[in-house]
């Protein structure tokens, strides 16, 4: 482990902390669950930011994702961790997220707890240009075409699958 190695929390499906590990020991085995916090931000006009992961990440590398994800650290509350990511992937220090939903995320190399949010933002992005190539907002409409086209990473194409159903039950009641 090196010195900066994230220490992440390996937790069940109800998010009850087992131990606590380095990024590296997690990463690479999918039977571990780690938490996770997303914020879908919108804009006024009901479109999502999008970001393009940076070709050096080691998940999804030059894909667009969710408008902020990133780990809990050990010791880290959820609240404290999505307002920490916002702050440093897009430089947003004035939204409020609302909790939406939990789901798990699980594919070949990992497997997450996501607690996701969202919030409505109006100001200035200052995103991290060591991880964030670009970052624009998507219509709900472009985003719908072009789903399963190898543009979005797999983990924004669940999340907006969570999203849309989230929103189509709270409709139907």
């Amino acid at each position: 482990m090196t010195e900066q190695e994230e220490l992440l929390e390996v937790v069940t499906k109800e998010g009850r902390i087992i131990k606590t590990l380095p990024r590296s020991e997690i990463h690479g085995n999918p039977s571990l669950i780690h938490r996770v916090v997303h914020v879908l931000v919108f804009n006024k006009k009901g479109d999502l930011l999008l970001q393009k992961r940076s070709m050096n990440k080691d998940v999804a590398p030059g894909r667009w994702d969710t408008s902020v994800g990133g780990h809990v650290n050990a010791g880290e509350t959820l609240n404290n961790a999505l307002r920490r990511e916002m702050q440093e992937e897009l430089g947003i220090t004035a939204c409020k997220p609302g909790v939406l939903y939990t789901y798990i995320h699980s594919n070949p190399y990992e497997t997450e707890l996501v607690y996701t949010y969202s919030c409505v933002y109006k100001g200035r992005i200052n995103y991290q240009q060591e991880e964030i190539d670009e970052v624009r907002p998507w219509s709900m409409k472009d985003i719908h075409k072009n789903i399963g086209k190898g543009i979005f990473s797999d983990n924004f194409e669940l999340e907006i699958k969570a999203y849309i159903e989230h929103k189509s039950s709270k409709s139907s009641r």
